[in-house]
């Protein structure tokens, strides 16, 4: 049998040994064509995409611009509902009259966006996906705080308040943040609209954010039976970034 094989193995090598050559170099030829078309392809598909994405860094996506003026409208409309429930929640005196003054320049930060769809002539009650959704977030915030003070421990209650309020001025600071950019970076209608209003609201946001952390985690320290710093260092230290309130939570433990 391996005789066999082996002439017969001799003989595909000495009859066809040509015509095969020929054939895979034609079709190697033929493959590396049909290669290089598809790879000169996806480079001119690459090409437009990146252009694409080129041209789209030099105007904006308005439909998307007017969709993050909703969604950062509904969020302060929630928030006022949140602080609202939260100070229903709040047994420190000290936290009271933050979260009281908060719940107040949320109320107005409601008036400013709205005025900022009155001068884009956009209608303040139009829903859109997106801001329902921010609504929905919002309510399930408001709920899981009544839901706490049904529980009948006021401390714990507390404590969620808090943390819901961590939750909707996450949000919140980040719609901010965005609107920021649009400010910094476009020059049309929409900016100088969103400008007055980012130029009042950018420092409170700030505040809103980082005194609300500190708060959460020092009550949290507190009922885990060590020792808070109460005010947070947060509030003490009037901290309006991300980097200074660091700073003072790193500076804690000198303030026991």
């Amino acid at each position: 049998m391996r005789g066999k094989s082996t002439s017969h193995n001799g003989g595909r090598r000495a009859n066809g040994s040509g015509m095969r050559s020929s054939t895979t170099r034609g079709g190697t030829r033929a493959a590396s064509g049909r290669t290089n078309g598809r790879d000169r392809s996806s480079s001119q598909r690459h090409g437009r995409a990146s252009a694409s994405r080129q041209e789209g860094t030099g105007a904006m996506n308005q439909e998307q611009v007017t969709d993050l003026i909703y969604q950062a409208l509904e969020t302060e409309l929630g928030g006022v509902e949140v602080y609202a429930t939260a100070l229903e929640c709040v047994q420190n005196d000290d936290l009271k009259e933050e979260f009281e003054k908060y719940h107040e320049e949320t109320k107005h930060h409601v008036e400013l966006m709205r005025g900022v769809c009155e001068t884009l002539a956009l209608d303040p009650d139009e829903e859109t996906p997106a801001r329902l959704i921010v609504r929905h977030k919002g309510q399930a915030l408001v709920e899981s705080m009544k839901q706490a003070l049904k529980s009948g421990n006021p401390e714990a209650a507390e404590i969620v308040a808090v943390e819901a309020v961590v939750d909707a001025e996450t949000k919140d600071h980040a719609n901010w943040q965005l609107i920021g950019e649009i400010v910094k970076k476009g020059n049309g209608e929409t900016a100088k609209a969103l400008k007055k209003a980012y130029d009042e609201v950018e420092d409170q946001e700030d505040e809103h954010l980082y005194h609300s952390k500190g708060w959460a985690r020092e009550l949290w320290i507190q009922a885990l039976g060590m020792k808070p710093v109460l005010p947070p260092p947060e509030e003490k230290k009037d901290v309006h970034s991300a980097i200074a309130a660091s700073r003072a939570k790193q500076q804690r433990e000198r303030m026991m």
